[in-house]
């Protein structure tokens, strides 16, 4: 019989450790796709369950903590030097929400035959880079140290380049160089905050700098802050450090896209809850957090209605609705963090539905583009895969966006300040014009006829010949125009039905956000099981 607390380390390894093998696999089984497919499905599937089991053990008995390959218990004056993995409620969440989206989006992909509508696409190295990009995502939650987090960062982005710049096409292999470019600034300046913090602290773990930032003076401990800030900021695409976005995600291929808009974004997201609620606890940059989200909400939503460009429009709406999170990080309290949780799990479900949507419609209508779009409506599975999640992001009730903005502005209303009734004012600005958005992509899209768009009854030829003759046209050239697989059909709906999840139990699931929260704010069950005795 193996102790519990092997069973435990197992199985805190088991998200990262099995997508690692699983990707080695599959680069070993380059010829052999059916291979590479099952591979890749039982790992995020395998690491879905341990996340399920993780779950299920903090939501009863609170905080794990694991230390692998440790060395020097004797001898270092800061302690055994090693890898530390910490689960808690934030953390098993965040994997679970996300290995659903990780799965459910590779069946899309492998559905949809992975190429996006061209056949020169290196799809033997697309699944090992995605299940190298899931074992980033899954580390970096469970990171107990800082430079453990970094080196997450750092795998997600070798995996997220790949996969940016799949078919080497000139707009990708441009959008992937521009997201390395600003990738590498984001990791110089987490190196120097790893760097700041190791000389100010004497330890990279985050419990043991936690305790040891509360001897250091405001000063540092603010300058250390506004470091990290930074970097995680472009990590999470907060305004003025958004504007790389917009321009990245929508030239992928739609399985990529939709699982960076849900995610990657997210990462950044949760490492600022962290910074903000475990290291540097009161409050000292939450008026600066809270300009940055109110003016990234309003920016977001700004540059969403100038779109026409469907993936366009929707990676500026991702912008927007991250100003939702930082609005909760920034208020503090226990409500408005545990509905900042709750809107990061709602965001990335709906989200990644959308982004999915725009994939589906490429391959009914052959664009992406509302100057070409019409009539979609003739399809009413594609019309409701793409009407309830649009109206979910909006917030429109009873759906979990409608709860979980209510919940951000009642947390709002009770901070009672100056910047706080702004933020409860933007919000509600941006959730009208989200509203606007998706209610002109309905109209545009799916409702008027493909004959009244601007270029609906343009073939591709005709548009190369306007173009030539100088005329603004939007081509794009597509080789899978056509019915939609089921195989891409059945994981969009259920991504659809974990949204609706969100919305159907949303009262179990505030109580379990709520408890996360709480266990933030107060820091003694995180301290407890990293550091052990009673913090």
């Amino acid at each position: 019989m193996i102790p519990q607390s092997s069973w435990i380390t197992v199985l805190i390894a088991l998200p990262t450790l099995v997508p690692f093998l699983g990707a080695a696999l599959c680069l070993l089984q380059g010829r052999n796709p059916r291979f590479q497919r099952a591979v890749t499905v039982g790992a995020i599937s395998v690491a879905l369950i341990a996340s399920a089991m993780m779950l299920y053990l903090t939501s009863v008995n609170g905080p794990y903590a694991v230390k692998i390959g440790g060395w020097g218990d004797e001898g270092y004056p800061n302690g055994p030097l090693g890898i530390t993995l910490v689960v808690d409620r934030l953390a098993s969440l965040m994997l679970v929400v996300s290995t659903i989206v990780l799965l459910l989006v590779v069946v899309y992909a492998i559905g949809q035959g992975i190429r996006d509508g061209t056949t020169d696409q290196p799809v033997s190295i697309f699944l090992p880079s995605y299940l190298i990009l899931t074992a980033g995502v899954c580390n970096a939650f469970l990171a107990g140290d800082l430079f453990n987090l970094y080196v997450s960062f750092e795998v997600l982005l070798a995996a997220s380049f790949v996969l940016l710049t799949l078919g080497a096409s000139a707009d990708r292999v441009r959008a992937g160089a521009s997201y390395v470019m600003v990738s590498m600034v984001s990791s110089l300046i987490f190196l120097a905050g790893i760097a700041f913090a190791y000389a100010t602290t004497g330890t990279l773990n985050l419990a043991e700098m936690a305790v040891r930032l509360d001897d250091v003076s405001s000063g540092t401990r603010n300058a250390l802050f506004a470091v990290l800030l930074v970097a995680f900021g472009i990590k999470a695409a907060v305004f003025p450090l958004s504007t790389w976005l917009p321009d990245s995600y929508p030239t992928a291929p739609a399985p990529v896209t939709a699982v960076f808009a849900g995610l990657l974004t997210k990462v950044g997201v949760y490492a600022i809850i962290r910074a903000n609620t475990l290291l540097f606890p009161g409050g000292s940059m939450d008026n600066l957090l809270m300009v940055a989200g109110l003016a990234t909400m309003l920016v977001g939503i700004l540059g969403a209605i100038a779109q026409s460009d469907i993936k366009r429009l929707l990676s500026f709406t991702l912008v927007s609705h991250i100003g939702y999170m930082i609005f909760g990080i920034a208020v503090g309290s226990e409500i408005s963090l545990s509905a900042a949780i709750y809107y990061v799990a709602h965001h990335i479900l709906v989200q990644t539905t959308l982004f999915l949507v725009v994939g589906l419609i490429e391959r009914q209508a052959g664009s992406a583009s509302l100057r070409r779009l019409g009539g979609l409506f003739a399809s009413p599975v594609l019309a409701a895969l793409f009407l309830i999640p649009a109206l979910n992001l909006g917030g429109i009730p009873p759906f979990s966006g409608f709860i979980g903005k209510v919940a951000l502005l009642e947390g709002g209303v009770k901070d009672g300040s100056v910047l706080a009734w702004l933020l409860v004012a933007g919000s509600v600005i941006t959730s009208l014009l989200t509203l606007y958005v998706v209610a002109r992509v309905w109209t545009k899209a799916f409702w008027r006829p493909r004959a009244d768009a601007p270029e609906g009854g343009l073939t591709n030829s005709t548009a190369s010949a306007l173009i030539e003759e100088g005329e603004d046209v939007l081509l794009e050239e597509r080789e899978d125009v056509g019915r939609m697989p089921a195989a891409m059909v059945l994981p969009t709906a259920a991504m659809l039905a974990a949204g609706i999840a969100l919305t159907v139990w949303a009262g179990p699931i505030f109580g379990f956000t709520g408890d996360a929260a709480h266990d933030l704010n107060d820091r003694r069950p995180y301290l407890t099981a990293v550091l052990g005795g009673d913090r």
